[in-house]
């Protein structure tokens, strides 16, 4: 469903390997541009390692100041895997074998050969009250508590969960952007470009350094707003500004 108000998010990394550098993060990036292409602002990114008292301290203070909060890793047949007890602990529920749960993994294993072990089992205990989110690609699900959503760290595996929570989510008015080139260096224009954000307080506007093979050091300029009007006024006032910049410089 959609709504004129802002929904916001904040992912929970959890897992020693990410830490380590033994396992490269690549669910933030993805969900970040899934969010934002619904209309969901991500605002905050915590990564916390296999420990209870970290992973509860922070999902307790992140579902307290965001819509919702998706959480990856830490979901698996593992001793290290630990999530879902936090979780269970966050809320002060029980945490138990889900039959639903139970019924999806015997059936995988049914299917695939495998037996279901006291490993496979552990996948199937779910907090209490919780709701399943189905995964398709290796059978053993999520859940959703609350406003916590909880997906496993494989990136297969939790795009599939994303797509299966997505459309039960709320969503607000989605962000809009324009990119402008300004062919000038950060440093040239940071402070005018400070200016003209101070006027246009319903957008957002950023400057993004790169480097130009022809030109050098080279900015681009991108302006974010809800409203089209707004965003059209900002970037011209960008392009205004860029103007007398370039001037400037040419003139020392």
């Amino acid at each position: 469903m959609s709504s004129s108000e802002i929904v916001t998010a904040a992912i929970l990394v959890i897992g020693d390997e990410i830490l380590s550098g033994r396992t490269k993060d690549k669910n933030i990036g993805y969900i970040a541009d899934y969010l934002t292409a619904i209309g969901i602002d991500l605002k905050e990114v915590r990564v916390v390692s296999d420990d209870e008292t970290a992973v509860v301290s922070a999902l307790n203070a992140l579902r307290s100041t965001y819509t919702y909060v998706f959480t990856t890793g830490g979901i698996g047949p593992t001793h290290d895997d630990i999530t879902a007890d936090c979780i269970a602990k966050a809320f002060g529920v029980t945490i138990d074998y889900d039959p639903r749960a139970v019924a999806i993994l015997e059936e995988r294993m049914a299917k695939s050969g495998n037996v279901m072990n006291e490993a496979r089992m552990r996948m199937t205990r779910i907090p209490k009250g919780a709701d399943l989110v189905l995964n398709k690609v290796s059978g053993a699900p999520g859940f959703w508590i609350g406003n916590v959503i909880v997906m496993a760290g494989v990136p297969s595996i939790m795009q599939a969960m994303l797509d299966e929570v997505a459309p039960k989510l709320k969503t607000g008015t989605k962000l809009i952007s324009e990119t402008i080139r300004a062919d000038a260096k950060e440093g040239d224009l940071g402070t005018e470009l400070g200016a003209v954000a101070k006027l246009h307080p319903d957008t957002i506007i950023g400057s993004y350094p790169f480097f130009d093979e022809a030109l050098g050091p080279n900015t681009n300029i991108v302006v974010r707003s809800r409203d089209a009007d707004k965003l059209a006024a900002a970037r011209a006032a960008v392009e205004a500004m860029l103007k007398t910049v370039k001037a400037r410089l040419l003139r020392q």
